[in-house]
């Protein structure tokens, strides 16, 4: 049943708090290496909310989400909602990675490296969303 998730009512902190106690076995063990900055020294937050949504984990300062998506996620309506959430995730200047619980619970290493890619500083995932890109330090003006 993991994915991000619509905020229902204002009970934010509580229905957070909810979806980590309802954790399904792939997102506890993802979040067993992620938890206590074990990948790339980032430091992770479990089911926090960005905008009408809940995101599995993410990297505020990376600007990095990570979804585990079971088989909630198959068939076309799940499939339109996932690409709705990811554009909105985007638009908000977020990378959304997502992994199947079969990857994460047979390829957790894969997985992990994965992530650990994906913190990796780049000139495009610097600039802030909708704004210029740095430019190499040979092409800047003075």
């Amino acid at each position: 049943m993991s994915q991000t998730r619509f905020i229902e009512g204002d009970g934010t902190i509580s229905r957070a708090r909810d979806l980590r106690g309802d954790a399904t076995t792939p997102e506890r063990r993802l979040w067993a290496i992620l938890r206590g900055r074990n990948v790339g020294d980032a430091k992770f937050r479990r089911q926090q909310r960005i905008g009408p949504f809940f995101a599995d984990f993410v990297c505020q300062s990376a600007r990095l989400v990570v979804e585990v998506d079971g088989e909630s996620h198959s068939g076309d309506e799940a499939e339109r909602d996932d690409r709705r959430r990811t554009a909105y995730l985007e638009q908000e200047g977020y990378r959304v990675l997502r992994f199947t619980n079969t990857d994460v619970m047979q390829h957790l290493d894969a997985v992990s490296s994965a992530i650990l890619a994906a913190l990796a500083p780049s000139p495009s995932h610097l600039a802030m969303p909708g704004g210029p890109l740095p430019l190499p330090h040979g092409e800047r003006s003075a």
